[in-house]
């Protein structure tokens, strides 16, 4: 191995992604990140398309996926597993972690020769998991990676009595800069969580001060909460919504009354306490975070933040100060990063993060990057009092057939809140009106089920009239502050969820929306049958 030559890592969170990449990096290599539950189709293509050399895994579980794409793997010239898994001729080059140290030690090649790189030297490739195509690899330098850190820590600040829970992958750039870049530079305690699926008790155990996350898990609490509520007595609810209620108040700038000690021991301690008592700041970032998910939790005293950026630019480019707050937008550039509002509201921002290009795709460099060096973000934003305003997707736009634009991604954000719905897509691209397609929630659904008199186990029952005004009932409560425009019809319903398994979403937990309509076209159509 020769400086600059790539490197990929395949692992969950854990000592040993970290440690792996400080020595790649020691040595000039270039890391390419893997998410673990991506597709072999997908891991095989970035693995080819950066000539990586080197890929390490956890073990069997992971040879076991590569088998169908075994031929593609021949230019490794090592396949290292962390874990000792059992001799498989599919893979000669195959070796186990500690078999690999101690071969290099018996051979006496051991004393390799350290790397001082240079700041523009390339660092890492990171494939960004995108909604349609192919992904594309990222190129950032080093010094696009420890700048964007540094202005980040103003806007988060990261203490070394703080401990981090992290379970976002660590393939993902929030992931990577916030919760390990950060966190060693400032000396704080990073925890690995297990699982998502065991983040609540890691939670307990860990009692993080700091929490990094997607609005996905936010939402996940958030309506975890309002369910658990609904078994409450509606005195416990009542007190539920005027602690919110009040500590708001107290947010925006008042006092939150005479009440609100009484109320945050009795209630919104007991809530954050399920959180691990000690969260003093709670990062969201990757999408935007409904309204209503960040007003309940900071009327509960939490200090939750929203930022943004792009994998493009190392990745953040804003975040909300603690002191300057404001849930409604994405806070304020960090500092060296310029950013305006370009042709048709679109938010460029240029500065020392922005990537050095796409790998071996100049001409989406170019059409990323213009030639005065501001990056083109696709998103439509406004800027105030120096906060930035994310107001939606410029291609992310459907056009009804009465030429009316209608930008899904607020409603589909206010739909999800439902305890009843799990996920949910806006449909109507040249079509008369809005649909939906919608996955309900399974224990929600037997109980609504039930209530209508409906075998919740009958697929069948998903598709009854009853059903289907049941939740366009509970999809108009949610709609209810949107404008006219937003009039959802009719839906079509499931029970099975996207899912990066059946390549309806992203690693980064983003709806593949090209996908989903076109694995549902029937269904569609039969929601503008007669129209």
């Amino acid at each position: 191995l020769t400086a600059g030559d790539r490197v990929a890592i395949m692992l969950r969170n854990s000592p040993q992604w970290v440690m792996f990449e400080q020595a790649a990096l020691s040595l000039g290599l270039v890391v390419v990140p893997l998410y673990t539950n991506d597709r072999a189709e997908n891991v095989a293509y970035v693995l080819q398309d950066a000539g990586v050399k080197i890929l390490l895994v956890e073990g069997q579980e992971a040879l076991d996926m590569f088998e169908p794409i075994a031929p593609q793997l021949q230019g490794l010239i090592r396949l290292v597993t962390v874990q000792a898994c059992e001799e498989n001729i599919i893979y000669p080059r195959k070796i186990c972690l500690q078999e690999w140290e101690q071969e290099e030690e018996n051979s006496g090649s051991g004393n390799l020769q350290l790397v001082d790189p240079l700041p523009g030297d390339l660092a890492t490739i990171v494939y960004t998991s995108g909604t349609t195509g192919r992904p594309k690899g990222v190129m950032l330098s080093h010094h696009n990676i420890l700048s964007n850190a540094y202005s980040a820590l103003p806007n988060f600040p990261i203490y070394r009595e703080d401990l981090m829970l992290s379970f976002l992958p660590l393939s993902h750039m929030l992931e990577r800069t916030l919760g390990y870049y950060i966190p060693v530079m400032c000396g704080a305690t990073v925890a690995y969580a297990r699982s998502v699926q065991e983040l609540a008790e890691d939670l307990l155990s860990q009692r993080p001060t700091i929490l990094i996350s997607v609005p996905r898990i936010y939402e996940r609490v958030y309506n975890k909460i309002l369910t658990g509520l609904e078994e409450k007595p509606p005195f416990a609810q009542k007190l539920f919504h005027a602690t919110v209620e009040a500590g708001w108040r107290r947010f925006q700038g008042g006092s939150g009354g005479l009440a609100w000690p009484l109320l945050k021991r009795l209630v919104a301690n007991k809530v954050m306490a399920k959180l691990g008592g000690r969260l003093r700041l709670a990062i969201c970032g990757g999408a935007p975070l409904s309204p209503k998910v960040a007003k309940t939790f900071l009327g509960l005293g939490l200090n939750l933040v929203q930022g943004y950026g792009l994998t493009e630019t190392s990745p953040m480019v804003s975040g909300n100060p603690v002191n300057d707050n404001d849930p409604a937008s994405v806070g304020t550039p960090f500092e060296g990063v310029e950013v305006r509002i370009g042709e048709n509201d679109e938010l460029l921002v240029r500065g020392e993060a922005v990537m050095l290009g796409y790998w071996h795709n100049p001409e989406a460099t170019h059409d990323m990057i213009d030639d005065d060096g501001w990056l083109h973000t696709g998103d439509k934003a406004r800027i105030e009092n120096n906060h930035i305003y994310i107001t939606g997707r410029l291609k992310e736009i459907i056009v009804l057939s009465n030429g009316e634009k209608v930008p899904p991604a607020d409603m589909e954000m206010a739909i999800a809140l439902d305890p009843l719905i799990e996920q949910v897509l806006v449909v109507g691209e040249g079509r008369p009106y809005l649909t939906a397609l919608v996955v309900l929630n399974e224990p929600c659904w037997q109980a609504e089920a039930e209530r209508l008199g409906l075998n919740p186990a009958d697929p069948e029952s998903l598709q009854s009239k009853a059903a289907r005004e049941m939740v366009c009932e509970h999809i108009v409560q949610r709609l209810h502050d949107f404008p006219g425009y937003a009039v959802i019809r009719d839906v079509s319903l499931q029970i099975e969820p996207w899912s990066i398994e059946n390549e309806t979403m992203t690693p980064t937990l983003k709806l593949r929306r090209a996908a989903i309509l076109a694995s549902t076209t029937e269904r569609i159509e039969q929601l503008y049958s007669g129209h």
